[in-house]
């Protein structure tokens, strides 16, 4: 195990940034940061208008506290305030969906109880324009609210150890939400907090109305979990394992895994699946690498590796064999399904109907929240019942969602908002797994979101630059610039 003691040159042990107290800045971020995502986990996924409203105001605390920081002399002298360029792609993004909402490409109609929109057909596609600008502002002011808040991590905190509190409380978050929500789906309960509150979707789950959004949460929190595991793992000595915090940071990675075919989420069943077979394999291809350099038999991680999986497809089939049957039976009728037809079904055609509309809007797209409304005069799918258009919230896509809303531009910015931090750790050292893990959750559910919209739901979208900013400072704390900085 590592000292925490370093050494240099001719000179005694000397104190590391690990060792000073975390300052009252960094408490204030880390607080605020924990209640931001406990508030958005418990309260429907952040998904209901209240929560989405409340979320936008908590986050503007976060933006807050990063102009304490520049504004604060005293803060600035022991700040590194060198990330704070990092922000220039979010800067962009609003000043692009600011100067759409001067240019509104509906006109709204009211008809006492109803309202219309009729498209205004003589504004150029060529400069930016909104089909509602008040729900434009309104996403901004949440987007905006959640990646500064978690940028302040980038910001703020100086210690790893820190952060490593924070995304425990995350992590021990996630696990109770999983607990309560496979007590919740065991007693067939009909709504959500065992059903006190009905929900739109039938297939929720825990708190979260969606189950494809409780997959992608989980994913990011089991990456998070399996991080901290392997840390905790390489950092005990001696010690018992089925006695340590690494065994019982390893039953919290199961009961999230059960969580997801209970859920009946498909898609991130199969990633989870992929994700903890990754983990296993990585583990037992170098526990053997090991043993075969001591001279040892390589039976024993082979051994611990074929329990380790009996066990939890055992305790997974135990708990979620009929979800899982179930799913597998609706995959078998929509199977049938494509092979009548000779597609991928109502998908396909939504698909194409998003590209229609981001194509007529390539450059700045139709605006910020604009999909729901636009997307009725590109939607081709009628209901087989009475012949009415299906209506579509979400895309299925949130890349071509964003295609339609913000453009190439609006896109490329929004892309930029993590491209551009994650640049700066080009060649550092990765510190351990655990900052890996989070890079990898974060980029599984961005793939995820070629096909699904995890990113429609606040505490989603919330987690993700939660798990980014913290592995982006996780890693960038290693480097020989921070260990010198005071």
């Amino acid at each position: 195990m590592k000292s925490d003691l370093k050494y240099g040159p001719g000179r005694g042990p000397r104190r590391t940034s690990t060792d000073r107290p975390v300052s009252m800045l960094e408490k204030v971020t880390l607080a605020h940061v924990a209640i931001y995502l406990l508030f958005a986990t418990w309260y429907f996924g952040g998904a209901s208008p209240f929560a989405r409203t409340a979320m936008s105001w908590w986050g503007t605390i976060g933006a807050l506290i990063l102009v304490v920081v520049v504004g604060d002399k005293s803060i600035r002298k022991v700040t590194n305030l060198k990330p704070l360029v990092w922000l220039w792609p979010l800067g962009a993004f609003n000043a692009l969906v600011l100067v759409s909402c001067l240019n509104p490409n509906f006109r709204i109609l009211d008809f006492g109880t109803d309202t219309g929109f009729i498209k205004i057909d003589e504004l150029s596609k060529w400069v930016p324009s909104s089909a509602l600008p008040i729900e434009s502002l309104r996403g901004l002011w949440l987007f905006n609210g959640i990646y500064l808040s978690c940028f302040s991590l980038a910001l703020t905190v100086s210690q790893r150890r820190a952060l490593r509190w924070l995304l425990s409380v995350a992590g021990i978050n996630a696990v109770a939400l999983a607990v309560f929500g496979t007590v919740q789906k065991l007693v067939h309960s009909k709504g959500i907090y065992f059903g006190a509150v009905s929900s739109p979707q039938p297939n929720f789950f825990a708190s979260f109305v969606y189950d494809n959004h409780w997959g992608a949460f989980v994913l990011l929190m089991t990456s998070l979990c399996l991080g901290g595991t392997i840390r905790l793992v390489r950092r005990q000595a001696a010690r018992d394992f089925f006695h340590s915090p690494a065994f019982i940071a390893l039953l919290g990675v199961l009961l999230l895994a059960i969580s997801v075919p209970l859920s009946n989420s498909r898609a991130c069943t199969i990633l989870i699946v992929l994700l903890l077979g990754y983990s296993l394999a990585t583990w037992l291809i170098g526990s053997i690498k090991r043993r075969r350099l001591s001279n040892e038999s390589s039976a024993l991680p082979i051994s611990v590796a074929i329990f380790a999986m009996s066990v939890a497809i055992a305790a997974v089939w135990y708990v979620a064999g009929e979800s899982i049957e179930n799913r597998l039976e609706t995959t078998r009728s929509q199977i049938a399904e494509m092979r009548a037809i000779g597609g991928i079904g109502s998908r396909k055609a939504l698909y194409a109907d998003t590209l229609k509309m981001a194509e007529d809007m390539p450059v700045f797209g139709w605006g910020m929240n604009s999909y729901p409304h636009v997307f009725m005069l590109y939607n081709s799918q009628v209901s087989k019942a009475d012949d009415l258009p299906v209506f579509y919230n979400d895309a299925h896509s949130d890349w071509l969602q964003s295609l339609a809303e913000h453009g190439i531009v609006g896109t490329f910015l929004l892309a930029l908002c993590a491209i551009v931090p994650l640049s700066k750790t080009r060649g550092e050292r990765i510190p351990g797994p655990f900052p890996g893990y989070l890079i990898a959750g974060c980029g599984i559910v961005l793939c995820y979101s070629w096909v699904e919209f995890p990113f429609d739901n606040p505490a989603v979208v919330l987690c993700w630059w939660i798990c980014f900013f913290s592995a982006i400072r996780y890693i960038l704390l290693e480097s020989p610039s921070s260990r010198k900085s005071p």
